[in-house]
């Protein structure tokens, strides 16, 4: 039976659960601004501490593969990449959106009738976004999306698509008129989903190499000098 320990810091909430054979047993999360490299240990000791776990007894470790915030997916693998080797455990990375969109289907009830869209803001107009089926079967996979008044239009078409996650506010003015677009509101990732996610992975063997993972950062990252100030 594994013991699964999950992070999720692809977002401003920094969260972590434990899962024993897929069944949860413990999950922490804090919605503080740039606290993830201050408490994350803190909050996996006192997650494992509060079950009656410690280190030594997981059987691998899971992160938040990404996109969402560069700063915060370092962190989450740099922390999850220290204790695999620490403790010599194998690592599996689980992407966030999909999870995300795990995390809502299991709360929509009918949820077989939808699908799922979760947009991760990307600053201005743009989101990193995904479409999944109510089972997780990936529809559309994870890209950069600049949003217009069509966009997901076939899909609009087709049927009723539920918009979450923090890109989903600047959507939803987009298309107001449109019955099939439906939106959930401050739906944040969550380690559990990542967790859960996590145990079919570990049964199918699906593990990083923990000398070479980096996360999912989907575009990449571009970083500016500052300007020296002139006398």
């Amino acid at each position: 039976m594994p013991l699964i320990l999950a992070l999720e810091t692809s977002s401003p909430v920094c969260s972590v659960a434990l899962t024993l054979d897929g069944a949860l047993l413990a999950a922490a999360e804090l919605r503080l601004e740039k606290s993830h490299s201050s408490h994350l240990t803190v909050l996996i000791e006192q997650l494992l501490s509060n079950a009656g776990y410690t280190l030594p007894q997981l059987s691998a470790l899971a992160v938040s593969d990404g996109p969402g915030s560069y700063t915060g997916l370092r962190i989450g693998a740099a922390a999850a990449k220290g204790l695999c080797y620490a403790l010599g455990l194998p690592l599996l990375a689980v992407g966030t959106l999909p999870a995300l969109a795990h995390q809502v289907a299991r709360q929509v009830p009918n949820a077989a009738g939808f699908r799922f869209a979760p947009l991760l803001d990307a600053r201005r107009m743009e989101v990193y976004a995904a479409l999944y089926s109510a089972d997780g079967q990936e529809l559309q996979a994870p890209a950069p999306v600049i949003l217009e008044a069509d966009s997901w239009a076939a899909e609009l078409a087709a049927g009723p698509v539920v918009f979450f996650g923090s890109g989903a506010a600047k959507f939803q003015p987009l298309v107001a008129d449109n019955p099939n677009a439906q939106f959930l509101a401050d739906v944040q990732p969550s380690a559990i989903a990542v967790a859960q996610l996590a145990e079919a992975a570990f049964a199918r063997g699906e593990f990083k190499d923990v000398a070479y993972y980096e996360p999912f950062y989907l575009k990449e990252v571009h970083t500016t000098t500052p300007k020296v100030a002139q006398g």
